[in-house]
């Protein structure tokens, strides 16, 4: 599936600069559903463009929910762009998304010509002129023809959009209502989606007439989701008829919330094979198996008798022999290698660090990021900063905890870690935020970039 971005302001070849991707070079990133690569076809002082491609490998969409029994097979998921290419979008252009350049600061800032393609979505033209028509594009979406014997429009437009616009706006745009029109994610949609639609849908998403539609198409029809989502975004505003249909969500623990972000992270990385280091008794297995994109579940702990629990809480003996397969529990120290644990595309250490003592951490970090050096890791620990709302918590919040560090702290440890083995990383906080303190949990969502 393929997007492109044009400009012709001049110098047009600072496109380059504001996407942080040099137009003489071809770039690759790896993704679990295949590879995504960022070329320039055309760049000139006059007109430039940027092209993202993402080469989808069929096999690893297995794990997607389909009408029917070959539908894992036979689907156009590889071809037509949707949330798949948001997904993409979002990890290949991260700091453009931020509008943020190093190199050109005010240009972020600025409105500029740009004329964005793509040539097949799966969507309808109308609902197309509807979402991006007010937010200042000039649309044209044109329904792609089914074969001359079968005659018609087939369920697929091709996509142009032209327009004065900030980059990082028209990459935001982007981001969220590809899915939306697409109306099928690829993953698995947790309440951590709403902070991504809200951040991603800043300074428009609040005006914008369709912004029901939006929400409830970008949360999956999830409507307790969308209930929150619409009231967080229009707290001072009354709520319509429409929104009012929605139900109010219900309030959940900060250990639902952890788990939540952790899989919502998974997603975003569009992982299939899984490790869960430091397990425990099971209960993000527990989470993972009920999720189908994730087609290999490894969970991996010390303890034999916490192993022992896990295997009882999620019934081995009695799944049905497809998700049995699924699944395999490993007894391994994770500071000490293992072969096992390599080629996986992403780790998860929840809550699991701040068990382990300070000396030994050096000893995990080569475990974990050097040679098993999976393609995304997610962390999770606490914030040391939030302890303070806790009545009558005089130390750490767990006998176990051999530290608890602050968000500085976490970030710094993060960033080096992040340095010495080759990843980037983003961190985030995970539950209700106090302005002061900051979040409960915090993330930190370490992910490989290759570039060729």
């Amino acid at each position: 599936m393929l997007l492109t971005v044009t400009t012709t302001h001049r110098p047009a070849t600072d496109l380059g600069y504001l996407l942080v991707k040099h137009p003489d070079k071809v770039h690759a990133f790896q993704v679990p559903t295949g590879t995504a690569y960022v070329m320039y076809p055309e760049a000139g002082e006059d007109r430039c463009t940027a092209a993202l491609l993402l080469d989808v490998d069929p096999q690893r969409l297995q794990a997607q929910r389909d009408t029917f029994e070959l539908g894992q097979y036979v689907n156009d998921r590889p071809y037509a762009a949707s949330s798949l290419l948001a997904s993409a979008l979002a990890r290949v252009f991260r700091t453009a998304l931020r509008g943020a350049s190093a190199d050109r600061p005010a240009l972020a800032s600025e409105r500029i010509p740009l004329e964005i393609r793509v040539p097949v979505l799966r969507g309808d033209a109308e609902l197309a002129e509807r979402l991006f028509g007010p937010l200042g594009w000039a649309v044209t979406a044109t329904p792609i023809p089914l074969e001359p014997a079968i005659g018609g429009d087939s369920k697929y437009v091709d996509l142009l959009l032209t327009g004065q616009l900030k980059l990082s706006d028209a990459l935001n745009h982007l981001y969220v209502l590809l899915p939306v029109l697409d109306d099928a994610k690829h993953y698995w949609v947790a309440p951590d989606e709403i902070d991504k639609l809200l951040r991603s849908g800043a300074g428009w998403l609040a005006a914008h007439p369709a912004k029901a539609l939006i929400a409830r198409r970008y949360l999956a029809h999830q409507r307790s989701l969308a209930s929150t989502a619409l009231r967080r975004l229009e707290a001072d505003e009354p709520v319509t008829d429409e929104e009012a249909e929605l139900p109010a969500a219900r309030k959940v623990t900060l250990a639902e919330q952890r788990r939540d972000a952790v899989l919502a992270a998974l997603a975003e990385v569009d992982a299939a094979r899984v490790l869960d280091l430091g397990c425990g008794s099971g209960a993000l297995l527990s989470a993972l198996l009920k999720v189908r994109r994730f087609t290999e579940i490894v969970g991996a702990d010390v303890s034999s008798q916490a192993l022992e629990t896990a295997a009882r809480a999620l019934r081995l003996d009695r799944l049905p022999e497809r998700q049995r397969a699924r699944i395999t529990l490993w007894q391994t120290a994770l500071t000490y290698r293992d072969d096992r644990l390599r080629g996986y595309d992403a780790a998860v250490l929840m809550e699991v660090i701040e068990h382990v003592d300070p000396p030994r951490l050096p000893a995990l970090e080569a475990s974990v990021f050097g040679h098993a050096h999976p393609g995304s890791v997610v962390v999770t620990t606490p914030n040391a900063e939030y302890n303070v709302h806790y009545e009558g918590l005089t130390g750490m919040r767990h006998s176990d905890h051999r530290f608890e560090w602050t968000r500085a702290e976490f970030a710094g440890w993060a960033t080096r870690v992040a340095a010495e083995h080759g990843y980037a990383v983003h961190l985030r906080g995970v539950g209700e935020t106090d302005e002061a303190t900051g979040a409960p949990t915090q993330l930190a969502l370490f992910t490989q970039e290759v570039t060729a």
